[in-house]
């Protein structure tokens, strides 16, 4: 067992159950790691508004889980971007198999949150991505001006109605029962709002049309009777579905138990079924899915887990040893802690340049990044006169500036793709990876990932995955629509660009759709990412993984 590998606890999911639990534990001088495959912050970063949180009066989702993470931090709870693949919970020490690393400990907690359910009716599957979204954040935008149906009728159903009205022409909200589910001062805004209507006791039935949705069909449970719904000529609508969520508990599959949903069985303290095993936040079975019931379960988990691994430190005699490496609190400084950090020190003059673009939170995790860089790259622009191209420049300027690993180089101007960077070898040539427009948001860390991953070594990757991906034998073009409010998009571009930095023979292009309108009309694009593979001959919706992806070029 590799002890650098070797924790108290690994915390799989980095919500705000995960980082309150992480912060308790860490603040306990316990060394715990908090394992989180896209980014952290789960469901509530793509929360606009939170203005029930005690103590917060009023916050977006995304600012109140940065804090959560950084207050962790400030105690010493480790991060790592990575997917946990696998549980082994046998024996005292636990195994967590991710994509990068085996990690070891002595307990696990699992707070991987829920992602959202089908409603089931007919033409979902066919309009998924064009017209029935499932995102309000990351797709709202795509509706401006449109009427808009929001199925559902509990929490998410009113907020999310309240943030769409912003941008459609009207919000009809179908709801089965006959009032909303959740608190009264959670559905007000919805119910006061004049550009929202309900309809209750009623079941959508079917959504048609030809390219998008022109077509809506419900029936009323009580009275038996149909309504239909027809858009203009020349027009359509939206259809956003929010009927609940599906817990993300394939991790407990023939581990521990779970509900008829699949949802985790956990006692009072947040104990499974499965010694050492521990959950929290909505991959449990509970009757209220709120941030601050997700914090109270993940404070409650941590310290049964103090207990547990105090237990089995004295059982085993061993005891994981926390970083030296210390922040000005004191505590390890997390940022710069993964489980394959490099012993070398980084290049660059990191905090000598004042920075107009980059948030300095990053510079540990990018001094890490760029210090492990076996090769150098270039970062070629094709810019225009716009002012994104001149924001692009500035990124790309600023991020070279960090480290000899990287320089960057004008290239001549492509008016229809125009502005993007492209990654090249030291020699020029040309890796296949690139993206169009600015890579702030959510695409941020994949951006930089896809930098490490064609600079090398990469993120690890198993030698069957490996030799599948050389398999693809063909010229392939992947182009990704994201936006970068999209939490869904960056393991969809991980994905892509991974496969890409492998195989010389496939590439990948990243658009912020927002700056490429003709993109979006030309393949009808009406909620991200969107996945085109050569030029259109293969389109898909919806967030990949590596396998995934690998499967929709094969």
């Amino acid at each position: 067992m590799n002890m650098k590998h070797f924790y108290d606890a690994v915390v799989i999911g980095g919500g705000p159950s995960g980082l309150t639990a992480a912060l308790y534990l860490a603040r306990a001088r316990y060394r715990v790691l908090v394992l989180e495959k896209d980014r952290f912050g789960g469901q509530i970063a793509t929360t606009e508004e939170v203005v029930n949180y005690p103590g917060v009066a009023v916050s977006t989702g995304a600012a109140l889980a940065e804090t959560m993470r950084a207050q962790a931090e400030s105690f010493g709870a480790e991060f790592m971007l990575a997917e946990a693949l696998g549980l082994d919970m046998e024996g005292d020490i636990k195994t967590v198999h991710t994509d990068r690393a085996d990690l070891h400990a002595f307990g696990i907690l699992l707070a991987t949150g829920a992602h959202p359910s089908l409603a089931g009716f007919e033409g979902e599957e066919r309009f998924r991505g064009h017209g029935v979204a499932y995102c309000a954040t990351c797709d709202a935008e795509f509706f401006t001006g449109k009427h808009v149906f929001v199925v559902g009728g509990g929490y998410t159903a009113a907020e999310e109605s309240v943030f769409l009205a912003k941008y459609a022409s009207h919000v009809t909200i179908l709801m089965r029962s006959d009032d909303f589910t959740c608190a009264a001062a959670a559905a007000e805004g919805a119910l006061s709002h004049p550009k929202i209507s309900i309809e209750r006791n009623v079941v959508v039935e079917e959504v048609d049309g030809d390219s998008a949705p022109t077509y809506l069909r419900y029936r009323n449970k009580l009275t038996g009777e149909a309504t239909e719904y027809r858009s203009a000529e020349g027009d359509s609508f939206g259809v956003f579905v929010m009927v609940g969520f599906s817990p993300a508990t394939a991790l407990l599959n023939g581990i521990s138990e779970v509900d008829e949903r699949g949802f985790a069985l956990v006692d009072r303290r947040q104990r499974t079924s499965a010694e050492g095993l521990y959950a929290s936040g909505d991959v449990c079975k509970k009757s209220l899915r709120q941030v601050v019931t997700a914090t109270g379960e993940g404070a409650l988990a941590a310290t049964e887990l103090e207990h547990y691994a105090a237990s089995m430190q004295e059982k085993t005699g061993l005891v994981p040893q926390i970083p030296t490496q210390a922040n000005a609190s004191g505590s390890s400084s997390a940022s710069a802690q993964d489980a394959q950090q490099a012993e070398s020190p980084s290049t660059g003059n990191f905090g000598e340049t004042p920075l107009r673009y980059l948030d300095p939170a990053f510079l540990p995790q990018l001094e890490t990044v760029f210090s492990r860089m076996e090769r150098p790259l270039i970062l070629e622009l094709s810019l225009d006169d716009g002012p994104v191209s001149a924001e692009l420049r500035g990124w790309m300027e600023e991020l070279a500036a960090l480290t000899d690993r990287l320089s960057v180089r004008i290239a001549h101007p492509d008016s229809d793709e125009a502005p993007f960077v492209s990654i090249r070898t030291a020699d020029g040539n040309d890796t296949g990876l690139a993206f169009h427009g600015v890579p702030g948001g959510h695409e941020f860390t994949g951006f930089i990932l896809g930098l490490y991953n064609a600079a090398g070594p990469g993120q690890p990757l198993d030698e069957d995955m490996r030799a599948s991906i050389m398999q693809l034998s063909s010229p392939i073009r992947i182009d990704i629509a994201v936006s970068l409010s999209c939490t869904n998009c960056p393991d969809t571009v991980l994905a892509a660009q991974r496969i890409a930095s492998i195989n010389p023979e496939v590439s990948a292009h990243v658009y912020d759709i927002a700056h490429f309108p003709e993109l979006k009309e030309r393949f009808n694009i009406m909620s991200v990412p969107c996945i085109i593979i050569d030029n259109g001959s293969t389109i898909a919706f919806g967030r990949k993984n590596l396998p995934q992806m690998l499967e929709l070029l094969q």
